[in-house]
């Protein structure tokens, strides 16, 4: 007997052990984890490492003149255990070359001659350019000495290259409004699971950085103005002293300052009246830097407290068309969303982290560090919605250094999820979750084609059918039914366990995995390999009898729903259910009234069903 019982009982541990550890991991992140740098309870192991850079950069445009040319300082640091050999340059301009690998079509305005290395120098020595020839948004560079662990080695650049015409993420908005980004070679990130990241760029998936600092200096005619990512070094030697005045006041300022008008624009009295000015940035501990420059957009300027108990401001700034109606609400909009998110009683309620937040009118919806690129639009509602979403990457990918190129859902599910969590506040709940549905999983569920199931941990490399889906809509969901599943506050708790370990370094799923679990007290595994390792989608039934309800999980995910039913006495009720509803039993749920049902219905709000037919029930 007591042999039997310890059997049991060992049998139970392992079976324990077993489930803890059921997540796939694939055969690199378990390397990952046996060296110490990732560990099983989601916190950076102990011997984590990341490496880093210092850029010098100074890039010079005088439009209409398409010419960008750049020169660049890069002190790159390796923090790794191991001796470099060679080093893999970003050259992501380069995708605009003919015959680049991009997953859409590119019409002529889009096409360049890419990125041109003039000069290339290492560790002082004056050195030919021996990079992969044609169009590779990536290019390995052999070292002439090797780089050995918690050494530097220093790089110069100088580099010329036409901006594109077609405007997408980065390029000409008009004739004389240049968006830059990507605009500099940089050093790819080598990392603790996966070596020199030679992903190519391919123009629908984003980026990967390492945290660095940046010294820029945009040199640009009289009467150009350029916002950038960091902290404007020197307004005194580039504005005159009235505009200079008026930005410094919007850094206190709870109204929206007009830096620069359209009248003063065509005064000539914004920028200091020399034949070119060299405006200077600095950000520090940032994955990449952006700018924008024209002659004619106007500049406002506002600000707002993002960390209550410190007081600390953040400028928020604007710049545009005069005539683009919804971007003069753009600062208001800003300040909203900054001082939202950063309170925390809402989500994710982690401070923003930066000086600044530049919203630059272009075409391409598109967030980078301290900057949105974002588009016009007529509806204004539409267009706070998407200047939310792209305020809310801040956090996910920027204050974690998330790798959007292989694990996509790791940030645009997040800011899909705080775009929905933001809209209830602004525009009330029934308009949000509809908004969600139609735009975030309408498509996905009444898709039954194979890729749109694909797991959501698939490389998001890998794909290109089911791409979007898999970005944004089901991972915001898993978002949304783990939330449910916790409860706000235990929710929060492990949400911010999870930020606050990686903070400024490089998680990966599985550090999300786990960080959640342990900071939740729960083993979680079976909620993760529901979501994220499944081909699963959303697809409930309910059938009944007298007062038992059973509810069928034909689609697999475990879903939050609501039971609504009215009793045989004709009282009514709406009973809630968790996702915790299906941690036993993922393919059948039964549900015990307090009495006989005379009809029931699932209602699953944004967890929409692909077939409601077989959600109701009646009593015949």
């Amino acid at each position: 007997m007591i042999r039997t019982l310890l059997t049991l009982l060992l049998l139970a541990g392992l079976t324990q052990a077993a489930a803890a550890q059921s997540l796939y991991m694939p055969r690199d992140i378990k390397q990952a984890f046996a060296k110490g740098t990732r560990a099983p309870d989601g916190r950076p192991g102990p011997n984590y490492w990341q490496n880093r850079a210092r850029y010098d950069i100074t890039v010079a445009a005088a439009p209409p003149a398409r010419d960008i040319r750049g020169r660049e300082r890069i002190t790159y640091f390796n923090n790794s255990p191991d001796t470099l050999k060679q080093v893999v340059l970003r050259i992501i301009q380069n995708i605009h070359q003919p015959g680049a690998s991009r997953d859409g079509d590119a019409s002529a305005d889009y096409l360049t001659t890419g990125l041109q290395v003039d000069t290339f120098t290492v560790a002082g020595q004056v050195r030919p350019y021996t990079g992969k020839a044609g169009p590779a948004t990536f290019q390995t560079v052999r070292l002439p000495r090797p780089l050995a662990p918690h050494d530097s080695v220093k790089f110069t650049v100088a580099w010329h290259f036409p901006i594109s015409i077609e405007s997408g993420r980065e390029g000409m908005i008009d004739p004389t409004t240049y968006f830059l980004a990507y605009f500099y070679p940089r050093i790819a990130v080598y990392d603790d699971y996966n070596g020199w990241d030679r992903l190519p760029f391919v123009d629908s998936k984003e980026f990967y950085n390492d945290f660095n600092d940046y010294t820029l200096r945009v040199r640009v005619p009289a009467n150009y103005i350029v916002w950038a990512t960091g902290t404007l070094q020197n307004p005194q030697q580039v504005l005159q002293p009235a505009a200079a005045k008026r930005l410094r006041q919007s850094m206190t300022s709870d109204a929206v300052i007009h830096v620069a008008t359209a009248a003063d624009l065509a005064r000539n009295s914004i920028t200091n009246q020399q034949p070119t000015n060299t405006w200077v940035w600095t950000a520090r501990d940032i994955s990449d830097v952006t700018l924008g420059l024209s002659n004619h957009y106007v500049w406002d300027a506002a600000s707002v407290i993002v960390d209550a108990p410190a007081k600390r401001r953040t400028s928020v700034q604007a710049a545009f068309a005069d005539s683009t109606l919804d971007f003069h609400s753009s600062v208001k909009n800003g300040q909203f969303a900054l001082g939202w998110f950063s309170n925390a009683s809402n989500w994710p309620g982690v401070a923003y982290p930066f000086p600044k937040m530049t919203a630059f009118q272009g075409f391409a919806d598109m967030e980078y560090p301290m900057m949105v690129n974002d588009s016009p639009q007529k509806d204004p509602q539409f267009a706070q919605l998407v200047q939310d979403h792209e305020i809310a990457h801040t956090w996910f990918p920027f204050y974690m250094g998330i790798n959007e190129s292989r694990y996509a859902f790791m940030d645009e599910g997040w800011a899909t999820t705080f775009e929905l969590l933001i809209g209830r506040q602004e525009n009330g709940v029934e308009k949000a979750d509809e908004f969600y549905k139609k735009f975030r999983v309408n498509r996905w569920i009444h898709d039954a084609a194979t890729a749109e199931d694909l797991p959501i941990i698939t490389p998001s490399s890998e794909l290109r059918a089911g791409y979007g889906n898999n970005a944004y809509g089901k991972p915001s969901l898993s978002y949304l039914a783990l939330k449910d599943l916790l409860g706000d506050a235990l929710f929060k708790k492990s949400l911010h366990e999870y930020m606050t370990r990686w903070h400024g370094k490089h998680p990966i799923p599985w550090d999300y995995f786990n960080s959640m679990s342990s900071a939740s007290g729960q083993d979680l595994s079976w909620f993760f390999n529901n979501w994220f390792f499944t081909n699963n989608y959303i697809d409930l039934a309910v059938t009944a009898s007298g007062s038992t309800i059973t509810v069928q999980n034909i689609g697999g995910f475990a879903v939050p729903f609501d039971v609504v039913v009215e009793y045989a006495d004709g009282s009514k009720a709406t009973l809630h259910q968790s996702p915790a509803v299906w941690q036993a039993n993922q393919q059948q749920a039964t549900i015990t009234l307090p009495k006989a049902a005379k009809t029931v219905a699932l209602q699953g709000g944004i967890f929409m069903d692909a077939n409601e037919k077989d959600n109701v029930w009646a009593q015949k």
